[in-house]
C-alpha cells in the first residue's frame, strides 16, 4: 500500500516535522497507483530527491470519477444541505490554519519558496475557505413574475463530478480557489495535482477527512498532464474541468471537451501583463512595487508584472533605482532568514527562462541585470533586467515565468494604452500615477481583467480574478466563481392554465 515522507525541518523560520502520505487519495483511501509507477519530487533548492509519490493515469483516473460520482448521488450533491457543507468547510479552514506552518514549510520546501511567502498564502487559503463555507447556504435560485397561472422560480444546483487541475507555482492556494466554491455549491471533486509539486494536496486531502467530509467527494491524484489531466478532461462523467495553467494547455481542454461531452470550462491562463508607470507616480513606491511584483517567486507567477513602460521623463531614473534594488537581492534557501528569492522549480523551467534571457540579448535589448545562473547547486536565476525592449521582440511579445522585468520608453498616454494592450493575453495590468482621473481613465482602457493601481497584484477572496483574451475565460474567487460550479435550472408550475 502506499507509504509516507518525513522530513525534519531545524531551520531559524520553522523547527518541527512534516508526514505527508505519497498515495493517491480516492473514495477516503491511501490508495497506490494502479500501475505502481511512482514520480520523485525534486527540491529546486538542492537540485536533489526529496521523495517520491504515486503517480496517477487514466486507470486511476477512473477508479476516482467513479468514487466521487457515487459520493455525489449518495451522500454530497443535493442529498446534503447548504448549511452543512458549510460547517464542514468551517472545520476545513480552522484545520488549515491550525497547520499554517507545516503547510507552508511543505511547499516551501518542493516549489522553492520563501517560508514567510508560503505562510501568507496559507493564511490566505483559510480565509479563501472561510469565505465560500458563508456562501454554501446563501447561492439561491429566484421566483419569476409571469402570469396568475403560473409559478416560476429557479434553482442552481451543482453540476456534479468537477475535474480540478492546479498548476505548480501555487499548489495549495490555487487548489483552495477552486475546491472550495466547487464544494460549496455541492460537487465532488477530482484533484490532478502538478507532478511538479505534489506535496502540499496531499497533506489538503488528510485534512479533508480529518474534516468530517464524506469519502469520495474529494480525491486527489498527482500525476503528469499526458496521461492523468488528460484521461480528466475526457471523461464522460465529469461534467465540469477548472484549469489554471499554460494558454498552450487551455486550448487543448477546450478542444477535448468539445470533442467528448461539451464539459464545461473554466481556464485561468497565462499573461504578459503590462505595467505604466506615468511622471507623476511615487518612483520608490513604483521602484519597490515592481521588484516585489517581477521577481516575487522568481517570477513564475501568471499576473507577474513583467512588461513595464516608464514614462521618458522618468525612465533613467527608474531604471537606475530598479537595478540596484534587483541586484541587492539575496538568493538562497527560503528557510533561510537572508533570502529574498527561492530558485526556479525545476532545470526545465531554467532552460526555458535562460532560452529567453539569450533571446532577449540576440534581439538586441539592453541587459542591466543579471541573465546568468547563480553560483552553486539548485536552479537559480540572478533578477533580470532589460531595457530599451521593442514591441516586437520576443521577450516582450512571450510569457517568461521567470525573474526577468523588460522596461520599455513611452512618451503619451495614447501610445502607451495601444502598447500596453498589443498582445495576446489581458490577466492583469498595474497602473502607477497619482493623477485620480487618469488612473480610472486608464484602468478603463486596459484590456485586463484585473487592474491594479499604485500596486501590484494582491487578491481578495471577495474580488473576481481571472483573465480577458487569451488568458483565460471565468473567475476564480468571489461570488463569481459559484456560476463556474452550478448549473440553472427553471422549473415551471402550472397553477391554472388549461388547454
Amino acid at each position: 500500500m502506499s507509504s509516507t515522507f518525513t522530513h525534519q525541518f531545524d531551520t531559524a523560520l520553522f523547527k518541527g516535522t512534516i508526514t505527508v502520505n505519497t498515495g493517491l487519495f480516492i473514495d477516503g483511501q491511501w490508495v497506490d497507483s494502479v500501475s505502481k509507477e511512482t514520480i520523485d519530487v525534486i527540491n529546486p533548492v538542492t537540485g536533489k530527491k526529496l521523495t517520491q509519490v504515486a503517480a496517477g493515469d487514466a486507470n486511476d483516473i477512473d477508479i476516482a470519477v467513479k468514487a466521487a460520482s457515487r459520493a455525489f448521488k449518495t451522500s454530497w450533491g443535493l442529498k446534503t444541505p447548504g448549511h452543512q457543507r458549510g460547517r464542514l468547510l468551517y472545520i476545513l479552514a480552522d484545520l488549515i490554519e491550525k497547520n499554517v506552518d507545516a503547510i507552508a514549510a511543505t511547499e516551501a520546501l518542493d516549489a522553492g519558496k520563501r517560508f514567510a511567502h508560503a505562510q501568507r498564502e496559507v493564511q490566505g487559503s483559510v480565509d479563501v475557505v472561510r469565505y465560500y463555507a458563508g456562501w454554501a447556504d446563501k447561492n439561491h435560485g429566484k421566483t419569476m413574475e409571469t402570469s396568475e397561472e403560473k409559478f416560476a422560480y429557479t434553482r442552481h444546483e451543482p453540476i456534479g463530478v468537477v475535474g480540478l487541475i492546479v498548476p505548480w507555482n501555487f499548489p495549495f492556494s490555487i487548489a483552495t480557489w477552486k475546491i472550495a466554491p466547487a464544494l460549496a455549491t455541492g460537487n465532488t471533486i477530482v484533484l490532478k495535482q502538478s507532478e511538479v509539486t505534489p506535496l502540499s494536496a496531499l497533506l489538503l486531502a488528510a485534512l479533508v477527512k480529518e474534516a468530517g467530509f464524506p469519502d469520495g467527494v474529494f480525491n486527489v491524484i498527482p500525476g503528469y498532464g499526458s496521461t492523468a489531466g488528460q484521461a480528466l478532461i475526457e471523461h464522460q462523467a465529469v461534467g465540469k474541468v477548472s484549469f489554471t495553467g499554460s494558454t498552450f494547455v487551455g486550448r487543448k481542454i477546450m478542444e477535448t471537451a468539445s470533442k467528448t461531452n461539451l464539459k464545461r470550462v473554466t481556464l485561468e491562463l497565462g499573461g504578459k501583463n503590462p505595467v505604466i508607470v506615468f511622471d507623476d507616480a511615487d518612483l520608490d513606491q513604483a521602484v519597490k512595487w515592481m521588484t516585489f511584483g517581477t521577481f516575487f517567486h522568481s517570477g513564475q507567477v501568471c499576473a507577474a508584472s513583467s512588461r513595464i513602460y516608464v514614462h521618458e521623463k522618468v525612465y533613467d531614473a527608474f531604471l537606475e533605482r530598479f537595478v540596484v534594488a534587483a541586484n541587492s537581492i539575496r538568493q538562497g534557501d527560503g528557510f533561510r532568514e537572508d533570502a529574498d528569492q527561492g530558485p526556479l522549480v525545476s532545470q526545465t523551467q531554467l532552460d526555458r527562462v535562460l532560452g529567453y534571457v539569450e533571446s532577449g540579448k540576440q534581439e538586441g535589448a539592453r541587459l542591466l541585470a543579471g541573465g546568468t545562473r547563480s553560483e552553486g547547486t539548485g536552479f537559480f536565476l540572478k533578477p533580470t533586467i532589460f531595457a530599451d525592449a521593442r514591441p516586437d521582440m520576443k521577450i516582450v511579445r512571450e510569457e517568461i515565468f521567470g525573474p526577468v522585468g523588460v522596461v520599455s520608453k513611452f512618451k503619451t498616454e495614447e501610445e502607451v494604452l495601444e502598447l500596453a494592450n498589443d498582445t495576446q493575453y489581458g490577466l492583469a495590468g498595474y497602473v502607477f500615477t497619482q493623477n485620480l482621473n487618469r488612473a480610472i481613465r486608464v484602468s478603463s482602457t486596459l484590456e485586463a481583467g484585473s487592474v491594479f493601481v499604485n500596486s501590484t497584484a494582491a487578491t481578495a477572496p471577495q474580488v473576481p480574478f481571472g483573465g480577458f483574451k487569451q488568458s483565460g475565460q471565468g473567475k476564480e474567487l468571489s461570488e463569481y466563481a459559484l456560476e463556474a460550479f452550478t448549473q440553472v435550472k427553471a422549473v415551471h408550475i402550472n397553477l391554472g392554465m388549461t388547454l
